[in-house]
């Protein structure tokens, strides 16, 4: 069912580069709109926090600080193949001029974007987070963190005192809730956005593996590892344990469904990226709690990736305006960002408004700890910059985490599906 799947986004996206393919990307020729102003395409994808309207709005108030510039909006199929449909564009000859937390990597060692130079970035707080050998592809503009949210009510109901700190207590309390006749996770596996799993993972690899070993993903790339390292088979072996399908309210759903599934109560706990935050409503906010993924011996560990900006085709119709253009944008979104998408903006002296709802501050709160702590690692698959795993080798993972999950697969089979991926898209 799954390849299945698979092969219906693929196809999706295919035939919506043949409908947008010969608009889409940046020609160099200097492509004008109506008086004189350059035209330019900027791909987005929408969610339920970043909508249509979310982006005309923002679009609209960037275009008004850079005179020239007409923008041309796509959208890709779902936000989960925005990498693998701005790739599919690039084939066509039609890469888009401007592109919105699309992976750079690939793309950049292709010279197939545009470089900041670091006088550009000089508002930017860590501007080369996210580099390649030194050179910026991709704006760094925000900090986004995983962890776990929770229902409070049904921590309550099932007996469990507050979050738990180890993983034995998580382990407790995900026993308490089965008991309680509670569903302990909200994941959802299912596509378009089946991302839940790989966003559950990626803390136990933050906990077991870059936690302990920070050089893993260097020694992954340079062939000294692979997924059948014991610190690796840890995690799997962590993620089978916890949100097997029997403790999963279900792990068919698409993002927008876990994410209704858990405001509406159906699960107590939702492992998820530090941009849910902008999506309970006020009095949702007070029922809900958040927790980093408990360690074995209680120390906090934050899973972080810190870039996701804007990146500019190598060959846009205007680079000099779209890099403005993608500039401007990093600062009129920065409200909006945090707002929005419950962003952590990466922009020098930034504060974000007052009025932020509590599950930000709190979830924010849990960033700064792990930062004073020293233990903010990278977040599986959100590595960033080089070294990097191969473009288009998450979707191998989210496969294989689907069957691990479902049964299908055990923990060996998973270390071994993983490396047959990587090697095939390392050739």
């Amino acid at each position: 069912m799954r390849q299945l799947t698979n092969r219906v986004a693929i196809t999706t996206v295919m035939g919506l580069v043949a409908l947008t393919g010969c608009a889409a990307g940046g020609s160099g020729t200097g492509n004008s709109a109506a008086g004189g102003d350059v035209k330019l395409s900027l791909l987005t994808f929408e969610t339920p926090n970043l909508t249509a309207a979310y982006w005309d709005d923002i679009i609209a108030r960037t275009s008004a600080k850079v005179p020239g510039v007409k923008i041309e909006k796509l959208v890709a199929p779902s936000a989960e193949q925005r990498n693998e449909y701005a790739r599919q564009l690039d084939s066509t000859g039609g890469l888009p001029d401007i592109m919105v937390a699309v992976d750079p990597n690939g793309l950049a060692q292709a010279g197939k974007l545009a470089e900041f130079g670091l006088g550009e970035l000089a508002d930017w707080s860590d501007p080369t987070s996210n580099s390649f050998s030194g050179k910026v592809f991709q704006l760094a503009t925000n900090s986004q963190t995983w962890q776990i949210y929770y229902q409070k009510a049904a921590f309550e109901k099932a007996g469990i005192a507050g979050p738990p700190k180890t993983w034995d207590d998580l382990l407790a309390a995900v026993g308490k809730l089965k008991a309680a006749g509670i569903k302990p996770l909200v994941i959802g596996g299912g596509a378009p956005d089946g991302l839940g799993p790989r966003w559950t993972f990626s803390q136990l690899v933050a906990n077991e593996v870059y936690a302990k070993d920070p050089k893993w993903l260097d020694k992954l790339v340079s062939g000294q590892t692979d997924f059948t390292d014991p610190l690796f088979l840890k995690a799997a072996t962590e993620m089978k344990e916890l949100a097997g399908k029997e403790n999963v309210v279900n792990l068919s759903a698409t993002y927008a469904e876990a994410q209704g599934d858990f405001l509406a109560g159906k699960g107590a706990m939702f492992p998820m990226g530090s941009w849910f935050p902008a999506a309970p409503d006020k009095t949702q906010q007070e029922q809900i709690g958040v927790f980093t993924m408990p360690t074995q011996d209680g120390s906090i560990v934050v899973p972080t990736y810190t870039g996701g900006g804007l990146s500019v085709s190598a060959k846009s119709r205007d680079v000099a305006k779209a890099k403005k253009w993608a500039i401007e944008f990093s600062r009129e979104n920065a409200d909006g960002g945090a707002r929005n998408d419950a962003l952590f903006v990466a922009l020098k002296g930034y504060q974000p408004p007052s009025d932020l709802p509590p599950l930000y501050n709190a979830t924010l709160d849990l960033y700064k700890k792990g930062k004073a702590a020293g233990t903010v690692t990278p977040a599986f698959g959100s590595e960033g910059g080089v070294p990097a795993l191969p473009s288009g080798f998450m979707v191998k993972v989210d496969s294989a985490l689907t069957d691990l999950l479902n049964g299908r697969s055990d923990v060996a089979g998973f270390a071994d599906k993983l490396n047959a991926g990587y090697k095939e898209l390392s050739k």
